[in-house]
């Protein structure tokens, strides 16, 4: 069975998987139908109940029975996601390099001089501490 780019191989959630884990990450443990509400979509509940299944699959998700429904909760951290994001950006269209993601951020002014002088202030900060 092959995988795509964004599938269990790689971690990286597809645009209807993050909407959802983002409603999780910020709702906390949710059913279906508050999943649902807030998408604030046109989404059936058994397509969300569908898809919920799937990250239960991929284990972004659990579980837990309360009555006769289910209950969600991310199994992942935003921050594990979007890491798995960023490295899949810098794999497939920097090919592997982290400077020309940052390159291309500056080139389109998506990032500021204060910010790179925030980063570079993180950086050099984690420098000193390793050193120390």
């Amino acid at each position: 069975m092959a995988t795509s780019p964004r599938g269990p191989a790689t971690g990286v959630l597809t645009p209807l998987e993050l909407k959802i884990m983002q409603v999780l990450w910020t709702a906390g443990p949710s059913p279906v139908s508050t999943v649902q509400e807030q998408l604030g979509s046109d989404l059936a509940y058994t397509t969300v109940q569908t898809m919920l299944n799937v990250l239960l699959r991929k284990k972004k998700v659990r579980r837990t029975q309360v009555g006769r429904a289910f209950t969600y909760e991310a199994a992942i951290s935003h921050e594990r996601a979007s890491g798995a994001a960023v490295t899949d950006l810098v794999s497939r269209m920097f090919g592997g390099s982290s400077e020309a993601l940052l390159m291309a951020l500056i080139n389109t002014r998506q990032i500021t001089p204060e910010q790179i002088a925030r980063a570079t202030k993180l950086v050099n900060d984690d420098d000193e501490t390793e050193a120390g």
